[in-house]
């Protein structure tokens, strides 16, 4: 599902802010970007936001501006003295040679200016406030994508009405079917036996009659399919904050499975434009769920 939250802070005179987005997905994939000089916190921040967070895509961005005292360079007075000596060295073997000393470029020399603060002391000190940062801005993103969630509730419980709607009308045919096949079937068998002469036993009948209501009986599926819509509708009434996604996503696999099951044993034009309007409002729920925590 889609979100966004964000929090912020300054301790310390350093300034920490945290911007995290999401979008749909069916598993979790987390990509964070942080600064160079905290970046080690990378592997905490994931671990944290997973037990926040069970699916989407989640961008996490960090930002960490330093006020001036911190800012500033310190300067490695023993980096500074050792190349002062080797200059020394050098002049005095070109002592006929005026040299000048620019103080200013020696300070842009490697190892002579050095970060005010070390990066481990650093990491050490932001680590407890972008914890509670991104702490704050899930607070923010799971508020949105609750948000979200009830409008999605809202169009998933429109599919299922309209399933329900359609087994119904299936249910209610489906005996139909079976009468319709054996007055078709003695008719047949009448109009053939009137032709040839000839009389079919009605035991005969009633067994090819049995036998075609065994082959096209769909009450298990119909039971089965009930079944999974009830709970269903319980996880999505349900006001536990438990993820319910992924049994949301298998639950629609299971009334697919059942609806291709009664199209199979489906010899009735009713029963069968019933059946596509099931399967694609199934369809509807499989693409939706995908959006769902």
């Amino acid at each position: 599902m889609t979100g966004y939250g964000d929090a912020s802070t300054q301790v310390d005179g350093m300034h920490f802010a945290v911007e995290l987005r999401s979008l749909n997905n069916k598993y979790f994939k987390a990509a964070l970007r942080l600064p160079e000089s905290i970046a080690g916190l990378e592997a905490e921040l994931e671990a944290a936001l997973r037990k926040r967070v069970t699916r989407g895509s989640l961008t996490v961005t960090v930002k960490l501006r330093l006020s001036d005292a911190h800012a500033a360079s310190r300067v490695n007075d023993a980096a500074l003295l050792t190349y002062l000596d080797h200059l020394e060295t050098i002049h005095s073997k070109i002592s006929d040679h005026s040299v000048h000393i620019d103080l200013t470029q020696l300070l842009a020399l490697p190892g002579v200016l050095q970060p005010s603060e070390d990066e481990e002391s650093l990491v050490s000190h932001a680590r407890p406030v972008v914890l509670k940062l991104l702490d704050q801005a899930c607070d923010k993103l799971m508020a949105m994508r609750v948000r979200e969630g009830k409008s999605l509730a809202e169009d998933l419980l429109t599919h299922r009405d309209l399933i329900r709607n359609r087994l119904e009308i299936i249910r209610e045919r489906a005996p139909v079917v079976i009468d319709e096949y054996h007055q078709r079937l003695r008719s047949r068998i009448d109009e053939l036996t009137a032709q040839a002469k000839m009389k079919i036993a009605e035991h005969d009948l009633i067994r090819e009659v049995a036998l075609f209501a065994d082959r096209a009986d769909i009450c298990e599926e119909l039971s089965r399919t009930a079944g999974h819509l009830e709970q269903f509708e319980q996880i999505l009434d349900s006001k536990k904050d438990a993820p319910s996604g992924r049994t949301l996503d298998f639950l629609s696999q299971e009334l697919l499975r059942e609806a291709n099951t009664i199209a199979s044993k489906s010899n009735d034009a009713t029963i069968s434009r019933a059946i596509v309007e099931v399967k694609s409002a199934i369809d509807r729920i499989k693409e939706q769920v995908q959006n769902v925590e």
